[in-house]
């Protein structure tokens, strides 16, 4: 007969042995164990952390209300500015899929990124607003529109129905977000710039977002003293900022759980912007066709 592993009874996973990983619980710790600390600032906007985590789960809220469930994608088209932030927690808590946008591309790469996608909502900031109008028009979905009027910002065309701070109004600052069922299930979903043909999708788990993030915490020798020069610096941030999205402009400042808070506001129009590591991907996505498994 072939011998059984003893270490393999009464050994399966439950509920007091095994969570998933998630880097949704490294907000909600720093939400709850330094809920006044300033965690973001933005011009003449700043954000405690418990202030933040509730305007993620705000989002949250409001897109599953919008009919966002696990696997819908959520596209967004913003530079660094508290939206980009909170999007990068609530669009996952939703149990959606967070598709960053590059700024720097044109209308027919950013359509192509939308339509392969499957995006069912694209919150977008009105500088992008004649990009992403000429991106919609090309798709044969109607994603919810949700517009970012960001008063750094130069300004532009309305294209949703609703605009960003209106939406999260209507969401739940309670909101109770579960763990993904699946930590090998998408956080995101990324692409190429199209450059020697259509974009090719790369997607990320929520392990690979979350072992990021306590790598950087190694890597940037982060402490609870410690003043980031650059948002970037912040595992918080880092984990997910660098998925995808706008690398041009300086991110909002976001202090260390517990730090002494920002030297400097956020100047979204100018700076310097630190790089940092992608984590390595999960899988590629197919060139046609929603994203596979």
């Amino acid at each position: 007969m072939p011998r059984t592993n003893p270490f393999e009874r009464d050994l399966d996973r439950n509920a007091a042995n095994y969570t998933p990983l998630t880097p949704m619980s490294l907000i909600a710790r720093a939400a709850y164990t330094y809920p006044q600390h300033l965690a973001v600032v933005h011009g003449d906007r700043r954000y405690s952390w418990a202030e933040t985590y509730a305007r993620c789960r705000r989002l949250a809220s409001a897109l599953v209300r919008a009919g966002i469930g696990v696997g819908d994608t959520v596209a967004l088209m913003a530079a660094n500015t508290p939206e980009m932030v909170e999007a990068h927690f609530g669009v996952p808590m939703a149990g959606g899929v967070l598709n960053t946008l590059n700024t720097r591309l044109d209308a027919e790469a950013i359509a192509f990124m939308l339509e392969h996608g499957g995006a069912k909502v694209v919150i977008t900031d009105t500088e992008y607003a004649p990009i992403v109008e000429k991106a919609l028009a090309q798709i044969a979905g109607k994603p919810l529109v949700i517009d970012i009027a960001d008063a750094l910002g130069p300004g532009g065309k309305l294209l949703g129905r609703a605009d960003y701070e209106a939406f999260i109004a209507e969401g739940d600052p309670e909101f109770a977000w579960q763990h993904p069922t699946d930590e090998w299930n998408a956080i995101s979903l990324n692409y190429t710039s199209g450059t020697t043909g259509n974009p090719k999708g790369v997607v990320y788990h929520y392990r690979g977002a979350y072992l990021n993030a306590l790598g950087e915490v190694i890597e940037t020798r982060l402490t609870r003293e410690r003043v980031p020069v650059d948002a970037a610096d912040v595992p918080l941030q880092r984990l997910v900022l660098h998925l995808g999205g706008d690398r041009r402009r300086r991110p909002p400042r976001v202090p260390a759980p517990g730090g002494p808070g920002p030297r400097l506001g956020a100047d979204r129009r100018r700076g310097r912007h630190a790089s940092a590591r992608r984590p390595a991907p999960r899988r590629a996505a197919p060139r046609s066709g929603r994203p596979g498994r």
